[in-house]
C-alpha cells in the first residue's frame, strides 16, 4: 500500500511566500535605484544628496511604491468583481457561460464542519463575508491611492521649494495633472494586461499552471 507524504508549511504556502520574496528584492532595489535617482536629481539642483535610511520615508520613495502597489489592487478588485457577470467564451480567466454550466454546478457548496467560520454566520455577516475578497482589494486600493497621493503631494512641493516656486496644499494636487499621469500610467497597463492573459487563454497553454486550460482542451470550451 503506498502512502503520500504529508506536504510541509512551505510547500503548502510556496506560492504566496516566493511573491512575497520576488516582492521584497525588488522593492529593495527599487529603493535602491530610486535613492539614486533622486540624488542625482538633487544634484543637478545643486542640492546635498540624501542618506539612503532618510530617502526610504521621502515623498519620491513613497509616490513611487504606492502608485504601483495602487494599480495593481484596482486591477485585482474590478477583475473579482466583474468576473461574476462578464465572461470570455474559452478563457481560463472567466467563469463558463451560464448556458455551459451543468445543474449541479450551480448550486452552492454545501457547508461542512470545514467550512470557514464567516460562511456558517447569517444575515449582514455571511453577505460580508460573501464578497470580502473584493471588499478587501477595494480596501487596499484606497489605502495605496490615499498614500500614493500623500508621498506625490511631498514629493512636488519639495521641487517646488528648491525651484522658488509656490507649493499646493494637500487638496489643491489632487487636481494637479502630475498626480493623474502616474496614476493612470499604471492603470492602463494593468488592464491591458489583464485583456492579454484573458485572450490568449483561450489559445496558448502552460501544462500544469492554475492560470491555463488542460492542454487538450478545445479552444472554444471555457475552463472557468
Amino acid at each position: 500500500m503506498t502512502t503520500t507524504k504529508k506536504s510541509g508549511f512551505l510547500k503548502k504556502n510556496g506560492l504566496t511566500f516566493f511573491m512575497l520574496v520576488l516582492g521584497i528584492v525588488f522593492l529593495l532595489a527599487q529603493f535602491y535605484t530610486g535613492w539614486h535617482e533622486n540624488n542625482d536629481k538633487l544634484e543637478e539642483l545643486k542640492q546635498p544628496p540624501i542618506a539612503f535610511s532618510e530617502y526610504i520615508c521621502s515623498g519620491h520613495a513613497i509616490q513611487s511604491t504606492f502608485e504601483n502597489l495602487e494599480s495593481e489592487f484596482l486591477q485585482m478588485a474590478i477583475f473579482v468583481l466583474v468576473t461574476t457577470f462578464l465572461f470570455q467564451k474559452g478563457s481560463s480567466e472567466s467563469n463558463p457561460l451560464p448556458e455551459e454550466n451543468k445543474p449541479d454546478e450551480e448550486k452552492e457548496t454545501p457547508l461542512t464542519k470545514d467550512s470557514p467560520a464567516g460562511a456558517r454566520q447569517k444575515g449582514f455577516i455571511k453577505w460580508l463575508y460573501s464578497y470580502s475578497l473584493s471588499i478587501i482589494l477595494f480596501t487596499l486600493f484606497f489605502i495605496s491611492f490615499l498614500m500614493h497621493w500623500y508621498g506625490s503631494w511631498i514629493d512636488y512641493n519639495e521641487e517646488q521649494v528648491i525651484v522658488g516656486e509656490s507649493t499646493l496644499s494637500f487638496f489643491g494636487y489632487l487636481k494637479h495633472c502630475r498626480f493623474w499621469f502616474e496614476s493612470f500610467q499604471n492603470w492602463q497597463s494593468e488592464f491591458i494586461s489583464i485583456a492579454a492573459i484573458v485572450f490568449l487563454s483561450i489559445y496558448f497553454r502552460h501544462k500544469g499552471s492554475s492560470q491555463s486550460k488542460p492542454v487538450n482542451m478545445p479552444d472554444n470550451e471555457t475552463d472557468g
